[in-house]
């Protein structure tokens, strides 16, 4: 078994260890973060509960911790929404990006064990897999978990999750960009990056991740104002 296969089987048995209300909070993270529930789309909270085999109580309880983190809305008449991101919301998104990618990058650069560098390096060896087969979903997931593990690297763990938490607000934003444009036409700097972090070179492994951030971010902003492609 591979160390992402590996890592994968370690994060399901986890989660059979957590709380039912944290399972499913974290279920319905993932149809937030992944964009599996579209911006806008309004969806009722027995659908949800339908939806995620699960009790009325533990998706009320998750609903309520996703609203107040942003990445939910209230509609009334039980419904509940992801937020539409304005070219505004994107500018401070992208602000915000560009400061605590690159730090938590630089720290992590400075931390890093040759350990930590190749299963980084697994990581964005699969989703290069993912982009090269297509496959949206594996591209979010992975892409996700290779900026995730950079954040727990860098060992801030309250800067860690301001950035985390970003990715809830602009997840479902980059599914809707990726499905208009498809993987291969999203390229990242993250070979950049892990020749810097390899080199123990943190100011251009900053470099790289705000290049990466940019590069990312400015694709979806632009996609707010480009026609539809019709089929």
């Amino acid at each position: 078994m591979n160390k992402v296969a590996g890592k994968l089987t370690e994060s399901a048995t986890a989660k059979g260890r957590l709380p039912a209300h944290e399972v499913i909070y974290r279920q319905l993270r993932d149809l937030v973060l992944y964009g599996d529930l579209a911006p806008g789309q309004a969806v009722t909270i027995q659908g949800l509960t339908e939806r995620l085999g699960a009790g009325m109580t533990p998706v009320r309880e998750a609903i309520r911790r996703l609203i107040a983190e942003g990445a939910l809305e209230f509609q009334g008449n039980r419904r509940v929404s992801v937020p539409l991101l304005s070219v505004d919301n994107m500018s401070e998104l992208i602000l915000a990006r560009q400061w605590l990618d690159p730090h938590l990058s630089l720290r992590a650069t400075e931390r890093a064990t040759p350990d930590d560098l190749e299963e980084l390096t697994a990581l964005d060896e699969a989703l290069d897999r993912s982009i090269s087969a297509g496959d949206l979903r594996g591209y979010l997931e992975l892409n996700y978990r290779f900026h995730k593990r950079l954040y727990e690297l860098a060992e801030a763990p309250i800067l860690a999750d301001l950035a985390d938490g970003l990715w809830l607000r602009f997840g479902p934003s980059l599914r809707v960009v990726c499905g208009r444009l498809g993987t291969q036409n999203l390229p990242d700097k993250h070979k950049d990056l892990l020749e810097a972090m390899r080199a123990k070179d943190a100011e251009g492994a900053a470099r790289a991740i705000r290049e990466d951030v940019i590069q990312g971010m400015e694709q979806v902003r632009q996609s707010f104002d480009a026609p539809a492609v019709s089929n």
